[in-house]
């Protein structure tokens, strides 16, 4: 006897194929017949007559390990059908944290995880006891957050010793199950790091088998440049390397999404190993504190904050913003275009513009920034619309290019649904199989593949993201014609529709629509074991 027959529904498996009618039964967590009309006989059978039935979707990039802890049960994203999460990205982790090293790493992370409880620990310790959660979990250890435990936020190479104390966490890491490492070259302390450094951590990646994701160096003014970089990591050690969050900030830099493509796609072709990620939305999010040049937050947040209160630094701050545009965004409109969107100590700020707050102030708009960030003790964390339209199309629509949502798993209630946070985290995927299918960027077999069985092989997983007898049973059943995002920038706080059923891994977690407060989710470690 099956545990569970999702019975009539249009199978599309993850591979890229067209769907066609099926039933699939499922034992033991795992798929284990998918036939025209199945005679098995199970416990329970799903009716998904009129609906899709889909690999489990994987989101390739999220922050969520700053929230899942609070929020297990993974709403936001379980609710899209979404039953994996890559974690710590862009060079942020919340482990290997020393002792000595804490305070500087609560600071450090304030604007992403100012919820969320720090400790000293190891990586393992971390792995180890992470709570039960609804999706499957895919850990990365940070670049940043090695560099801060060893040359802090101090902006120069660091030491051979240095380095050889990186190597060994990172050996550590590995070992304890990180998937690979993440890098955010954007931003201190990361931006302090030559290619070398990251070429003599990709080698440990490359002993292990391990990859290399990263936020690259630049997203905008320097964008090709920073994209080349990390493509010559691949070049030099094999490793494979996922380009995040792939875009083209800065109005000075529209309308180049075509060329930036090209430049992976031909070392795609060379049979390097890349891959890229997008999110299909014009407006990023990051602290605020990102958005200015990398000098101001040289030696800490402390010394960040004593900066930013002298006329001097501010007369420096408005000549380097006028010449360059923002740090990784480039040149923007105006301050309209930033939003905040969680304020710990302004929480009454949240959904507005810095520009009108400025107004509201009377102030410089510059001016009225930096003391924002004084105000609210440098944890502010903002929207910024800085992308065109067309280039966010252009990648979404490229086949090729990945799903992840760069964003945290939230809920609309309980501690992970304050302020107004990015509509991302509720609708990317929806998104995806929703407007971006109904308004022809990409047939429903096209985008399923790009977040599940591409996302899955780009993970090196076998066995999942793709609907096939022997793989675990991570499966979404939603309507096509009523799938759809429905967070938006001054009301993020809402779940997606149309998704009606979701297991992971063999266990309904989405039922009729509603949680089933089932902890379904394994963590999934290098070498592909899970617990």
């Amino acid at each position: 006897m099956d545990d569970l027959l999702i019975r009539g529904g249009h199978v599309i498996d993850g591979t890229g194929a067209p769907g066609r009618d099926a039933d699939v039964s499922i034992a033991a967590g795992r798929i284990v017949a998918i036939e025209s009309r199945s005679s098995r006989p199970a416990y329970r059978a799903i009716d998904a007559r009129g609906q899709v039935v889909a690999p489990g979707l994987i989101d390739i990039h999220t922050h969520s390990d700053f929230t899942l802890p609070l929020n297990p049960r993974a709403e936001s994203k379980i609710r899209q059908g979404v039953t994996l999460e890559v974690v710590g990205n862009c060079g942020f982790s919340v482990a290997p944290a020393m002792p000595e090293r804490i305070a500087m790493h609560r600071e450090y992370l304030a604007p992403s995880a100012s919820e969320l409880e720090l400790s000293p620990t190891t990586f393992g310790e971390y792995v180890a006891t992470f709570p039960a959660t609804s999706v499957n979990v895919i850990f990365q250890v940070g670049h940043n957050t090695l560099r801060l435990m060893t040359a802090g936020m101090e902006s120069r190479p660091v030491t051979r010793e240095e380095l050889a104390t990186m190597e060994r966490l990172l050996e550590e890491a590995l070992a304890a199950g990180a998937w690979g490492l993440s890098s955010g070259l954007f931003t201190a302390p990361g931006c302090h790091a030559d290619s070398d450094e990251i070429v003599a951590l990709a080698r440990v990646l490359r002993r292990h088998g391990a990859a290399y994701s990263s936020h690259v160096r630049d997203e905008a003014n320097r964008g090709a440049e920073a994209v080349r970089e990390a493509i010559a990591v691949a070049e030099t050690t094999g490793v494979h390397v996922q380009i995040a969050h792939l875009k083209l900030s800065g109005i000075d830099n529209w309308g180049g999404a075509g060329r930036l493509l090209g430049e992976i796609a031909a070392a795609r072709r060379r049979g390097l190993p890349v891959d890229c990620d997008a999110y299909p939305y014009d407006t990023a999010t990051n602290p605020l504190r990102n958005l200015l040049p990398r000098w101001v937050v040289e030696g800490g947040i402390p010394a960040m904050l004593a900066r930013l209160g002298r006329a001097e630094v501010r007369a420096r701050l408005r000549a380097d913003i006028a010449r360059d545009g923002l740090n990784n965004f480039g040149r923007i409109p105006s301050w309209d275009v930033v939003r905040v969107a969680i304020a710990p100590n302004l929480p009454q700020e949240a959904g507005r513009t810095l520009g009108e707050i400025a107004r509201r102030r009377s102030v410089d708009p510059l001016d009225g920034v930096c003391d924002f960030l004084l105000a609210d003790r440098g944890e502010t964390r903002i929207l910024i619309t800085s992308m065109s339209e067309k280039d966010v199309w252009d990648i979404t629509g490229a086949p090729w290019v990945l799903v992840g949502s760069d964003a945290n798993a939230l809920a609309t209630s309980g501690a992970t649904s304050r302020g107004k946070p990015h509509p991302r985290s509720y609708g990317t995927h929806a998104r995806l199989l929703g407007s971006c299918v109904r308004d022809g960027l990409l047939t429903l077999p096209a985008a399923i593949h790009k977040t599940t069985g591409a996302s899955a092989a780009a993970l090196g997983l076998a066995d999942r993201g793709v609907l096939r007898e022997g793989a675990w049973a991570d499966v979404a059943v939603f309507d096509p014609a009523r799938i759809a995002d429905r967070a938006t920038y001054d009301d993020p706080h809402q779940y997606a529709v149309g998704v009606s059923t979701v297991l992971v891994n063999g266990e309904v977690v989405v039922d009729g629509g509603d949680h089933t407060g089932v902890l379904a989710g394994r963590r999934l470690t290098g070498g592909t074991n899970a617990f």
